[in-house]
């Protein structure tokens, strides 16, 4: 039997590998980045019952930030009437930096902020703002 090396590729990322840069800074009060690609994808059918073919669509994009308050507060002092949905289109740049690993960065393109909010609630220890983005393309 062909047993494989426990490290096959090295140190794998973590959350402490992630460095996040937000209008040209690093960001410490993060505490969430999410973000995904997805293509539109179809089966064409034509003679038979089985697919001949395939249509691609449109490709887009789903975001979300979660920062600390303070965090959120600080942004939006700079804002535009301090709202957060006035900040002209800006990049997101997500750094892995891996301990000793290869470095990847991924970046989300002509990104703008489309809500704030609150949500906090007796016990909470830290309040974290969840924030939706609009993003106009992501490079992996």
């Amino acid at each position: 039997m062909n047993a494989l090396p426990p490290l096959v590729n090295g140190k794998a990322h973590e959350w402490a590998d992630i460095q996040l840069i937000l209008f040209g800074t690093p960001v410490a009060g993060i505490t969430a980045i999410s973000y995904k690609e997805k293509q539109e994808m179809e089966n064409n059918y034509g003679a038979g019952n089985r697919p001949v073919s395939r249509g691609h669509g449109n490709i887009t994009y789903d975001a979300s930030i979660t920062l600390l308050a303070e965090e959120v507060e600080a942004i939006a002092a700079q804002a535009p009437n301090k709202r957060l949905q006035e900040i002209p289109e800006f990049d997101i740049v997500i750094a892995f930096l891996p301990d000793g690993g290869v470095p990847v960065t991924h970046t989300l393109k002509m990104c703008r902020f489309t809500e704030r909010g609150v949500d906090a609630k007796q016990g909470d220890k830290k309040i974290e703002v969840s924030i939706p983005l609009i993003v106009g393309d992501m490079k992996f």
